[in-house]
C-alpha cells in the first residue's frame, strides 16, 4: 500500500508542476495509465487534477498543438502519428472515459458528452491507424467489417466505452442513427479478442448496452433483460439469478470489483422493478470496503450505489 501511495503521489507531483511537457510528464502519465487496468488514481480532487494533467501529457506526446480543434473529428484523423504510439492514443481514450464518466459525474451533460466525444475520436484514430482496418472501412463504408478483424482489445474497448456514454445524452437520436450495430460490433469485438481486459469490462459493457436500451416495440435494438442478464452472470456471484450458468462466475474475484454488482442492480434490477433484490445488492456495495485493488471505481460505484439505493428505497 505505502509503495502504491507513493508512487501516486511521485507520479502527482511531475504532472502538475508548471513546466513544458516533457519525457518526465510523459513516463509520469504512463504510470497512471497502465495497458490492463483502471487509471491508478484516487477518486479525490488531486486524482482528478492527475488525470487532466496526464491528458494534457498524452495529447502533447502525440502532436496536439494549441490550434488543434477537439470537436473536429477530421482533425484526430489528420494527425500523423507513428505506429508506436498507438498505445498513447489508446490511453488517451481511456483517460478521457474515466474523466467523464467519474470526475465530471456532476458536471452539465453538454460537458460530459464533449469529452465522451473526445475519447470516442481518439479510439477511432487508434482503430484507423491500423491500416488493415483502414482498408476495409474506406473500401465500401464497411465498418462493422473492419471491426471484426481487429485485435487491438483497448482501440475497440474504449472506443465503445465512450462513443456509448455520448449516446446516452440522446439514446433515441443514436438508435435512429443506427449507432447500435456498431456500437454492438465493438464491445462484441473486444470481448471475443481479450474477454478477461480491464476485469471481464466487455461482459459489464454488453449488459449495460441491451439493459440500457430503449424498451419500444418494433425495432431490432431494443431493451432485452434476459440477454444483460445472461453476460452479467459470469461477472455475479448470483446462482438464484443464474441458474443457466453451471459455470458462473467466470472471475472468482467478481465481488472485488463493485460495478459488477452495481450494473446488475441498475441495468436489470430496476429495470425489472425487482426493487426489493436491487436494494440488497446496492447495500452489499456499501457494506463493503473499497479497498486497494479498484480504489478509484470503487469509491465512485459507492457514491453511486448510495443514490440508486435512494431512488429504490422509494418504490419498498
Amino acid at each position: 500500500m505505502a509503495n502504491r501511495v507513493l508512487l501516486l503521489l511521485g507520479a502527482l507531483c511531475v504532472l502538475t508542476a508548471p513546466a513544458v511537457w516533457g519525457d518526465a510528464a510523459l513516463d509520469a502519465a504512463l504510470a497512471l495509465i497502465p495497458d490492463d487496468g483502471d487509471v491508478a488514481v484516487l477518486y479525490t480532487s488531486e486524482g482528478r487534477a492527475a488525470l487532466e494533467a496526464a491528458i494534457d501529457a498524452l495529447e502533447a506526446a502525440v502532436g496536439v498543438t494549441a490550434s488543434f480543434d477537439a470537436t473536429s473529428e477530421d482533425a484526430y484523423m489528420a494527425l500523423e502519428i507513428p505506429i508506436e504510439q498507438k498505445p498513447l492514443v489508446n490511453k488517451l481514450s481511456q483517460a478521457l472515459y474515466t474523466l467523464g464518466d467519474v470526475f465530471l459525474y456532476r458536471e452539465s451533460a453538454a460537458t460530459r458528452k464533449a469529452i465522451f466525444e473526445r475519447g470516442q475520436f481518439w479510439g477511432l484514430k487508434s482503430l484507423r491507424m491500423n491500416p488493415m482496418f483502414a482498408a476495409v472501412e474506406t473500401s465500401a463504408d464497411r465498418f462493422i467489417d473492419a471491426i471484426a478483424q481487429e485485435m487491438d482489445v483497448a482501440a475497440l474497448y474504449w472506443t465503445y466505452g465512450n462513443w456509448a456514454r455520448k449516446d446516452e445524452f440522446d439514446i433515441l437520436g443514436a438508435v435512429f442513427r443506427n449507432d447500435p450495430p456498431k456500437l454492438e460490433a465493438l464491445i462484441m469485438r473486444a470481448l471475443e479478442v481479450q474477454p478477461t481486459y480491464i476485469n471481464f469490462g466487455a461482459y459489464r459493457s454488453i449488459a449495460a448496452f441491451w439493459g440500457g436500451l430503449p424498451a419500444l416495440p418494433l425495432i431490432e435494438y431494443r431493451q432485452d433483460l434476459p440477454r444483460a442478464l445472461a453476460y452479467l452472470c459470469p461477472v455475479l456471484t448470483e446462482p438464484g439469478h443464474c441458474i443457466e450458468c453451471a459455470a458462473c462466475p467466470f472471475d472468482p474475484d467478481c465481488n472485488l470489483y463493485f460495478e459488477n454488482r452495481l450494473i446488475f442492480a441498475q441495468y436489470y434490477l430496476m429495470k425489472k422493478d425487482a426493487w426489493a433484490e436491487a436494494a440488497r445488492v446496492l447495500q452489499s456495495i456499501l457494506d463493503e470496503p473499497v479497498g486497494e485493488l479498484h480504489a478509484l471505481y470503487n469509491a465512485f460505484d459507492q457514491e453511486l450505489a448510495r443514490e440508486l439505493l435512494a431512488e429504490v428505497q422509494k418504490h419498498l
